[in-house]
């Protein structure tokens, strides 16, 4: 039950939770109060001293607004509602006394500190500070930390707000950073010079509110107002996570998180922030054909024309849909080649997916609802690795008391769980407990992996999921690992017989998937942005736009279709995605039934028509699958390297330097070492 309390904050009467704490109530009220340690994901810290307000009728003194409730606060003397001043003579000279501490030992780097223009020490610093210092005495300086080659340190600029501490420790789950000392002699450090050991850590750098921890692979490359920024999504896992895009000219030069309380909260993984340098290497930009067993340069006309006379010539052609691809290319793909006769597929990892029934292939939960369950089960999915924002809901979870449990080989998870087994026997020991009326008085939530699914038993493992969740009252969560596989399944761009079909195919579009070795003799078309796997084994190549290059629908892990904006234009001779394929279709004499983008997408929600709800989660329905006999396999995680899952992180150098640095932290070490 909410407790409601009347507060008059600069005159202005406003009823709030009783339970808030002033500040959360003056933003309420729309009034500002600065802060530097106050951050509403993390715990309350009370350390940097900005946020003072009065209370009148308190003490003499001002207090943290941060750290005291509405509810602590006195009434008037006949009962009128408590009074709280943010602008009175005393809070000004309480702000500007305790800037002038903060500035005593800050270095003035402004001209050479990458939070330059973005820093909320200087902002703060015009706006409640004063012109002058009155301190004389030589500054003291401190040695900056290795925190590996993500989060570069300027420790001297460290105003000991602990808001890094308290990322790390509530919401990434690891230990290796603290504070030590007093007085003068505190300092952010971390356990015994460790570097740090998280796929979040990067969020420490927006946390920062000065240049003590900054980016450092973007540090001295560009100023915040020299910068473009366009608000995205991400597409380096099946979250969704909103990220915004800031190029500079032509170039991508950091994807920075947008906050979206329903997807990622306001973190975005590392893989997400730090793979922008995958987008400048080897990118295809001009088109390419093969002749005598080695691919050489071509015009657009000579490779679609090769395109099409091989897919005229072709008795069985086929599709795949890669794991980045747009849902308009993927749609656009399906129409293609099954006017030409052909079949199509995206599941091209074999993960038992069932086709139109979106109940099953997304599950019937939000990525919100996790917040709010009490217990929470894993089947085959290591989310650390697949969805490492995703798994800091749970770890948050799991803090306010939700239960995990984990059917799967055990892995740091960052949080405690039941490890219920490993192999299929554990998934049925569930599915025959599952009927228990303890179990259902509980909010729980069921999320299934990938690597469950790509057995051959994999629909018989959704089909148990689907009975424990029916039997517990639970809601259910189908954890993807490709950007583009809901949306893909969405437009239907499956066939009975899965990826057997695209086996016997003698001519294959490959449509950006680079996860899939097609066996020699089929003639194949490959069309993507970089020069990967799937580029190796064509006979054409045609270069697309990568995923911050065109403006794109993706349809996220828990069914809510979102928009990728474009930053910047493809490299060279590179085209949009749904255009290129919409060209070749022209060659064919077969043209797809639009010339525009706009075209397209009426088109693609005439046939899906959910797709038009963007940024909302639609209700699916259970359609219960048929129940069958597990297998007696081992359940294996859909990822093996964090770092390396797709053809635009393998293209960035530092991907591949955090792969190596994963990799060596793994092997045991032998006592010499």
């Amino acid at each position: 039950m909410s407790d409601l309390r009347k507060i008059n904050i600069d005159g202005q009467e406003i009823e709030v939770d009783g339970a808030m704490t002033l500040i959360q109530a003056c933003e309420q009220a729309g009034i500002e109060v600065p802060r530097f340690c106050y951050h509403e994901r993390l715990s309350i810290a009370g350390n940097c001293r900005m946020c003072l307000v009065e209370v009148v009728g308190g003490p003499p003194k001002p207090a943290a607004s941060c750290a005291m409730q509405v509810r602590d606060l006195r009434p008037g003397p006949e009962g009128q509602p408590p009074v709280v001043k943010t602008n009175s003579p005393m809070v000004k000279k309480a702000r500007e006394g305790v800037m002038e501490f903060l500035l005593i030992n800050h270095p003035l780097d402004c001209p050479i500190c990458d939070q330059g223009g973005e820093c909320d020490l200087q902002d703060q610093a015009m706006a409640y500070g004063v012109s002058g210092s009155r301190f004389k005495e030589a500054k003291r300086a401190v040695d900056d930390l290795d925190l590996g080659p993500l989060v570069g340190t300027a420790m001297t600029r460290c105003i000991s707000c602990t808001r890094c501490v308290r990322f790390t420790t509530e919401v990434a789950g690891i230990t290796q950073m603290g504070q030590t000392g007093r007085g003068e002699d505190a300092e952010i450090t971390s356990y015994l010079n460790q570097t740090l050991q998280s796929n979040l850590q990067g969020n420490i750098i927006d946390l920062c509110p000065v240049g003590a921890l900054t980016s450092k692979p973007y540090a001295f490359t560009a100023r915040p107002w020299e910068l473009t920024k366009t608000e995205s999504i991400d597409v380096m896992d099946a979250v969704g996570s909103n990220i915004r895009v800031d190029a500079k000219g032509r170039e991508v030069m950091r994807f920075l998180p947008r906050n979206h309380d329903g997807v990622n909260e306001e973190w975005i993984s590392d893989k997400t922030r730090f793979v922008w340098d995958g987008l400048r290497r080897q990118r295809l930009d001009k088109p390419y054909v093969r002749e005598n067993g080695k691919l050489r340069p071509a015009t657009w006309t000579e490779a679609l024309t090769k395109a099409a006379n091989a897919l005229k010539g072709a008795e069985k052609p086929a599709g795949i849909v890669g794991d980045l691809a747009p849902t308009e290319a993927a749609f656009a793909l399906k129409q293609l080649i099954e006017g030409q006769g052909g079949v199509v597929e995206c599941r091209t990892d074999g993960a038992e997916l069932p086709a139109g029934n979106r109940g099953a292939y997304v599950g019937t939960a939000a990525i919100e609802e996790i917040d709010t369950a009490e217990r929470i089960l894993l089947i085959g999915t290591n989310p650390r690795d697949e969805a490492p924002v995703l798994n800091a809901r749970i770890r948050k979870a799991w803090t306010h008391g939700a239960e995990v449990a984990l059917i799967g080989p055990a892995v740091d998870l960052t949080y405690d769980y039941h490890h219920m087994g490993e192999d299929r026997a554990a998934l049925q020991k569930v599915v025959d407990m599952s009927g228990d009326d303890e179990i259902k008085a509980k909010r729980s939530l069921i999320i299934v992996g990938q690597g469950a699914l790509q057995e051959a038993d994999g629909n018989a493992v959704l089909a148990a999921a689907q009975t424990v969740a029916e039997n517990t009252e639970s809601r259910l969560l189908v954890l993807h690992i490709a950007a583009s596989r809901v949306g893909a399944m969405d437009v239907d761009a499956t066939n009975e017989n899965g990826m057997e079909a695209i086996s016997s195919a003698d001519v294959i579009y490959n449509l950006g998937a680079d996860e899939v070795e097609i066996s020699e003799g089929a003639f194949v078309i490959y069309q993507g942005s970089h020069g990967d796997r799937g580029a190796h084994r064509a006979d054409v190549i045609l270069p697309g736009a990568a995923y911050t290059e065109e403006n794109a629908l993706f349809v996220n892990s828990e069914g809510r279709p979102q928009l990728a904006m474009r930053a910047g234009f493809a490299p060279g001779e590179a085209k949009e995605n749904w255009a290129i394929l919409r060209a070749l279709s022209a060659e064919l004499d077969a043209t797809l039934p639009f010339d525009t983008l706009a075209q397209l997408r009426t088109a693609l929600i005439e046939a899906v028509p959910h797709l038009a709800q963007v940024d909302e989660v639609i209700e699916n329905k259970v359609q219960h699958l048929k129940p069958a006999k597990l297998g007696k396999a081992t359940f294996r995680y859909a990822i093996k390297d964090f770092y390396l899952t797709n053809p635009i992180a393998r293209a960035s150098q530092l991907m591949a330097e955090l792969s190596a640095q994963a990799k060596a932290l793994k092997t045991d070490r032998i006592a010499a070492e």
